[in-house]
């Protein structure tokens, strides 16, 4: 396992690495400590111009576009090959500037690899349709790519988010300028390097690091992209999408989420804790699809809160380094935010049943898995997302106000339920406003399977075939013969 970070990193543009065009550094820290681990090149909106100038030039050379769709995905699967010899380096940055766990580090590399040959061996089989208009007449139609793919990325999972966006990207012609994200930048830094490897054309792929409000403002609002995918936080997604309304850009926004998740009395308990318990606690609980809420009927309440309780406190927590079961959050900011708003929920009459402070005797930003109970739907706790290791767990007496608990906020990132009964899960599972509902298995689905947002949560898909088609725009063509 390697146990040193490279001093310095490079931004990569136009197929070469260079620092920043002014000079500048951006320290990068190891949250299981709170301290710095080495510095990146700070991207500005200058270096913004220049990797939107490269992709537009590579674009416009039509090096993807006249590449055979099977020789496009040919090259996604040869960047997933040259990411096996980064596998020790990549696991390694993951705990170091991000907080993993060194298992949940590990996996990020099978997971990215799945979504390049995913969309590898989907990039020859992206049809258009011929549409019948009588003799003389030959009608059809054509998946065009919009041309500079602008993309921003979280710092929760940055390698499997940024090389999913990216292979729609290439396989559907797109070239790419990607803002990577300053908290954790150095996962994709290595994906630029395998994709260096691999022989991606100078310019298809170009990844700036640099401050949201920097040089993610500059992306986002630049006069020469064409196309915005971004996955983070409500209010940040509202920015990107006002600049993008200046331009009318198409955009693809995955954003915040409050998940809930109903059990029902016949449910097998012990698999509802332990999935619950996944669901929550796995990367601290910064995710957004996370399952912060769980909705119980009333008759097995304290059955489940026992349960749960036992499991959060088993975890071990400490550094991802040492594959403790909780690592830290990414940042002492978000210690702060997450810290402040479970004092909130107490001072509004929500019981703690375990957790509700930061851990004691750590350094870095640790903060113990916590369970609230007696929580009523309106508390902040319940419609606030904390992107930490917190769920809340809310009664309740009937299916129909189960359901309105669970769709009560406005987010619908996820849902999920938990029971036995095959007709009431259908019945549910339809009723629930969410982008995916899972039944008995939090996070069911893959790869394969489409994802995001109702509500505030966003809209468009990634992930499974449906993602594909927010990476091109129909064209008509119709010939009178």
């Amino acid at each position: 396992m390697i146990t040193e970070i490279r001093p310095y990193w490079k931004n990569y543009i136009g197929g070469k690495w260079v620092d920043g065009s002014e000079g500048g550094r951006l320290a990068v820290s190891n949250p299981a400590t709170g301290q710095p681990i080495c510095e990146v090149a700070r991207g500005t909106a200058r270096d913004i111009d220049t990797a939107v100038a490269a992709a537009r030039a590579c674009f416009n050379s039509r090096v993807l576009l006249d590449m055979p769709p099977h020789e496009r995905g040919a090259l996604m699967f040869r960047i997933a090959d040259e990411l096996d010899k980064a596998a020790d380096e990549i696991a390694a940055v993951e705990c170091y500037d991000n907080g993993k766990t060194l298992a949940n580090g590990r996996d990020e590399i099978p997971l990215t690899q799945r979504y390049l040959r995913y969309y590898g061996g989907m990039a020859d089989k992206l049809e258009g349709r011929q549409i019948p208009l009588g003799a003389g007449l030959l009608d059809y139609t054509i998946h065009a790519p919009y041309g500079v793919s602008a993309q921003i990325v979280p710092w929760n999972g940055p390698l499997p988010v940024g090389a999913r966006s990216i292979a729609c990207a290439l396989v559907t012609g797109n070239t790419v300028v990607l803002k990577s994200p300053e908290d954790s930048p150095l996962s994709l830094f290595l994906f630029a390097e395998a994709c260096e490897r691999a022989g991606v054309p100078e310019g298809a792929v170009n990844i700036v690091c640099g401050l949201g409000a920097e040089a993610g403002t500059a992306l986002a609002a630049h006069d020469d992209i064409d196309h915005i995918v971004f996955t983070g936080s409500v209010e940040t997604g509202k920015s990107v999408l006002r600049a993008a309304a200046e331009r009318v850009i198409p955009c693809v926004m995955e954003l915040g989420g409050k998940s809930g998740g109903i059990v029902f009395p016949d449910a097998d308990l012990g698999q509802v804790a332990a999935s619950a318990a996944a669901g929550i606690f796995k990367h601290a609980g910064q995710i957004c699809s996370a399952g912060s809420r769980l909705i119980v009927h009333r008759s097995v309440y304290d059955e489940v809160v026992s349960r749960l309780v036992a499991k959060a406190e088993a975890l071990s927590v400490g550094p991802g380094i040492d594959d403790c079961d909780l690592g830290p959050l990414i940042s002492a900011r978000q210690l702060d935010r997450v810290e402040a708003l479970c004092r909130a929920g107490v001072s509004e009459g929500a019981m703690l049943a375990t957790g509700g402070t930061r851990v004691a005797g750590l350094d870095g930003y640790f903060m113990a898995p916590t369970v609230f109970t007696d929580v009523r739907p309106d508390m902040r706790i319940a419609q606030e997302e904390f992107f930490g290791p917190v769920v809340v767990v809310i009664p309740f007496d009937t299916t129909e106000e189960a359901i309105a608990i669970a769709n009560g906020t406005d987010y619908g990132l996820a849902a999920g339920l938990y029971t036995r009964d095959l007709t009431l899960a259908h019945t549910v599972a339809d009723r629930l406003v969410a982008g995916q509902v899972y039944v008995n298995q939090w996070w069911a689905g893959g790869v394969e399977t489409p994802f995001g947002g109702m509500k505030r949560s966003g809209y468009g898909r990634e992930k499974g075939q449906e993602a594909l088609l927010g990476y091109v725009q129909t064209k008509n063509v119709g010939i009178k013969l």
